[in-house]
This record gives C-alpha cells, sequence and structure tokens, in this order.
C-alpha cells in the first residue's frame, strides 16, 4: 500500500531552525546556500500543513512541488539521429 505523498519547498531565514521542520513530515533536504527545505508530507494533509508553516516565524514561504504531477514515461516517436553524427 503506497501512501500518497506531495512534496512542499519551505523557504526559511535560518537554516538551523529549518531543523525543526521533522515534526511536519519527512525532511528531505535543507539548502544552507539557499535557504529552503524540502519537505514530504501526506496528501491529505496538504492544507492545513501549508497553513501551519507559514505561522511558523523562520519561514518566509510555502510553495507546493509539482514533481510528481511531472510525466516521467516518455515514448521515441522521433527517428534516432545518432547515425548522423557518427564518424
Amino acid at each position: 500500500m503506497m501512501i500518497e505523498r506531495s512534496g512542499l519547498i519551505v523557504w526559511v531565514n535560518d537554516t538551523k531552525a529549518a531543523r525543526n521542520l521533522e515534526r511536519f513530515g519527512s525532511l528531505h533536504y535543507i539548502s544552507k546556500k539557499m535557504n529552503y527545505a524540502v519537505l514530504y508530507i501526506h496528501a491529505s494533509k496538504l492544507d492545513e500543513t501549508m497553513r501551519n508553516l507559514q505561522k511558523l516565524p523562520y519561514v518566509k514561504k510555502v510553495e507546493r512541488s509539482y514533481r510528481n504531477e511531472i510525466k516521467t514515461e516518455y515514448s521515441s516517436n522521433m527517428p534516432d539521429k545518432t547515425r548522423f553524427y557518427t564518424l
């Protein structure tokens, strides 16, 4: 049974305080250079969690990740052009 998860990009003021985001879900990555964190949560709790994250003093902005909506299955309808570039 797969649990449906959603990703959140949380822009923060302080990366040390971003470690506290683990209590909301699975903290995947914290960027010290760009001051953001990637957080995965249950899809059913998405709206509630986004509202709670916005209330935190060290959070600038919360964005939803659209990674699970991007098509990852590709089809090769185009002809293979590698034979034209051989020596």
